[in-house]
C-alpha cells in the first residue's frame, strides 16, 4: 500500500510539473493587466532574439495612447502615470514600436527588442510612482532576457532618418522620443547603472549625426532631469495597490500630470521649431479628413511607389503635425512606420 501510495504521488508530481511547463511564462512573470491587449497578438511573429529593451514616450494622454497601442500593436507593455502596466503585445512576439530604426548594423529593431511605452513626454518629468513600475518592469525584463543595463535604450538611441534635403545621408535624430531616460539623473532612480557609451552605427560610418542636441543627451552631459524625486520611491506594497487598482478600475486610466512634488524638477525649456513636441498641437488635433481641410492642412500627395513620404512633405515628413490618412484612419507623423505605409497613404502637412 506505501509503495503505491508513493507511485502515485510521484504521477500526481509528474502532471503537476508538466502543467507548470505548459502554462504561459506571463503567468509567473510580470503583474500587468490585459485590458489593452492588442487584437493584434495572433498574427504577429515570435521574435528570434532579444537584444534590447527599447523605451518610449507616447507624447499623448493615457486614454488616447492606449487605445492606439492596442488597435495597432505597437508596444509589448505600456506604464501609465499612476504606476500601472498594461500588456499590449505578448513579450515574445514582435510588437511595431521602433519604425525605421537600427542597432549596431541591424536594422528593424522590432525584430529583436521589446518596446515599453511610457504615458508622458520626452522633454517633461515623470512622476515617482510611474518611474517606480517603470524600474520594477525593466528589472523583471532585464532578468528574463540576461540584458545589461546598456542594453536599456531610448527610441531615439534607434530610431534613424532616410536622406533628405536637409540630411544628405542616413542619420541619427529622425526623433527624440523617450530622450529623458538617457539622462543620468533618471536612469540612476531606474537603477540603470550603465548606458550605451557611443552611437555604434555612427562610429562606424553608416549613420551621421543629425541632431546635435540629442547626441548631448545621449552620450554628452546634458541632463534636463537634475533633481530630487519628490516623496520617497514608491515600496512594492505601494505599488501592487496601484497595479490592482489599474486592472479593476471601471474608468480610464488617468491622463492628468503628476503633481510637482512627484515629479523630477526641470528647468522650463522651450523646444525648437524643428522640434515642437505634439503637447501643442494637441488641442487641434483633426480627426477626420474635413477638420484637416478646415484646420488649414493641405494635401499634398499620395505614398506609391517612387514616392515616399519625405517627397511629399520635405523635413515635415515625420512631425506630429503632418497626417497620414490610410483608410480613413488619420495617423501623426511622429507616430508612422514609414517601410509599412500602404500604397495610396495620403499625407496632409500645414
Amino acid at each position: 500500500m506505501n509503495g503505491e501510495f508513493k507511485v502515485r504521488a510521484a504521477k500526481w508530481l509528474l502532471c503537476v510539473l508538466g502543467a507548470a511547463v505548459l502554462l504561459p511564462l506571463e503567468l509567473f512573470a510580470i503583474e500587468a493587466s490585459n485590458r489593452y491587449r492588442s487584437p493584434r497578438n495572433p498574427e504577429r511573429k515570435i521574435r528570434s532574439s532579444t537584444e534590447l529593451i527599447v523605451l518610449h514616450t507616447t507624447e499623448a494622454p493615457a486614454r488616447s495612447s492606449l487605445n492606439k497601442l492596442s488597435d495597432r500593436g505597437e508596444a509589448h507593455y505600456c506604464v501609465t502615470e499612476e504606476g500601472s502596466v498594461y500588456r499590449i503585445i505578448d513579450r515574445d512576439k514582435e510588437a511595431f514600436h521602433a519604425g525605421r530604426s537600427m542597432w549596431r548594423g541591424k536594422e528593424d529593431v522590432d525584430k529583436f527588442s521589446i518596446g515599453i511605452e511610457c504615458v508622458g513626454y520626452h522633454n517633461k518629468p515623470m512622476g515617482t510612482m510611474q518611474l517606480a513600475a517603470i524600474r520594477d518592469l525593466v528589472k523583471e525584463l532585464k532578468s528574463m532576457y540576461r540584458l545589461s543595463d546598456d542594453r536599456v535604450v531610448c527610441h531615439c538611441h534607434v530610431a534613424y532618418g532616410a536622406p533628405n534635403k536637409w540630411h544628405r545621408c542616413k542619420h541619427r535624430g529622425r526623433k527624440r522620443c523617450a530622450m529623458l531616460f538617457a539622462m543620468p539623473s533618471v536612469r540612476r532612480f531606474l537603477d540603470l547603472k550603465s548606458r550605451p557609451a557611443f552611437d555604434p552605427d555612427q562610429r562606424a560610418g553608416r549613420l551621421v549625426q543629425g541632431d546635435r542636441y540629442l547626441q548631448g543627451v545621449l552620450y554628452g552631459r546634458t541632463d534636463t532631469m537634475v533633481g530630487k524625486v519628490g516623496g520617497a520611491p514608491v515600496n512594492s506594497q505601494t505599488a501592487k495597490k496601484s497595479w490592482l487598482g489599474g486592472i479593476f478600475s471601471k474608468s480610464p486610466p488617468p491622463s492628468s500630470r503628476p503633481s510637482p512634488k512627484h515629479a523630477i524638477s526641470s528647468p522650463v525649456k522651450t523646444p525648437s521649431p524643428r522640434h515642437t513636441s505634439s503637447v501643442q498641437t494637441a488641442k487641434s488635433k483633426p480627426a477626420n479628413i474635413a477638420q484637416l481641410k478646415s484646420g488649414g492642412w493641405k494635401l499634398r500627395g499620395s505614398v506609391v511607389k517612387g514616392v515616399s513620404a519625405s517627397k511629399l512633405a520635405g523635413h515635415k515628413w515625420n512631425s506630429p503635425d503632418t497626417y497620414y490618412v490610410t483608410r480613413g484612419k488619420l495617423v501623426p507623423g511622429d507616430k508612422i512606420n514609414p517601410s509599412r505605409l500602404e500604397a495610396g497613404t495620403s499625407v496632409w502637412t500645414r
